[in-house]
């Protein structure tokens, strides 16, 4: 069976196997990091916040496998996504390494500051829930989007109770799970979007690229 063809901005593109792994790869990946962000806040909620962070290991690497797979047009912003991620994980060793990891939560909790070093990997996954939503339009992509910034701001400020903060991530992990659920029956065409487009901007790089040698 050949691979679909479609037609794009720039002309015909196809939808090969291994298209169709990256986009089950994405898909996966982020449903993980969905899975261990919701099975993270609901043991902070019902059992304390000791001893959190085995949960961080599967949502970094689900956030990370997800901003490897992801299809963005704009290279520049996919990498500062990438680079928001890997910093945000920097961010959660040296918690780790200054509280302690069974006291990671708490110190988070505690001390607002600490969302200046973690904030970056939740700015990467709000990147990525504005990435489906621009691409979509899904209710859920923007509940994920404004609700994470809105309830780590709200916290590094002052400006949210306790309580407050922590209903607005649960209801932005709610958000995030059914996002995940509902990119499942989705065909792999959407995800990866229009390939034409890709090998244009790549060909402008190409160009460029040329340009800049020669004129050096």
């Amino acid at each position: 069976m050949s691979d679909p063809v479609f037609e794009g901005a720039y002309g015909p593109f196809t939808i090969t196997a291994q298209d169709r792994r990256e986009v089950l790869g994405y898909r996966l990946a982020l449903l993980t990091a969905a899975i261990a962000q919701a099975a993270l806040l609901a043991q902070w909620h019902w059992l304390g916040s000791a001893w959190l962070w085995p949960w961080l290991l599967p949502l970094a690497a689900g956030v990370g496998l997800a901003l490897r797979w992801i299809h963005i047009y704009l290279r520049p912003l996919h990498r500062a996504l990438q680079l928001f991620w890997l910093l945000g994980c920097l961010g959660f060793i040296g918690l780790a390494v200054v509280a302690g990891p069974s006291q990671m939560a708490e110190a988070l909790a505690s001390d607002g500051r600490w969302i200046w070093a973690v904030g970056p990997f939740f700015a990467a996954l709000a990147g990525i829930g504005f990435k489906e939503f621009f691409c979509f339009r899904r209710p859920e992509a923007i509940g994920v989007t404004l609700l994470l910034p809105a309830a780590l701001l709200g916290h590094l400020s002052g400006l949210l109770p306790a309580a407050t903060t922590g209903w607005l991530l649960t209801i932005e992990a709610a958000l995030l799970l059914v996002l995940c659920l509902r990119k499942f029956p989705m065909p792999a065409a959407a995800d990866v979007g229009d390939k034409s487009v890709f090998a244009f901007l790549e060909e402008q790089r190409r160009q460029a690229t040329t340009q800049a040698a020669s004129g050096a």
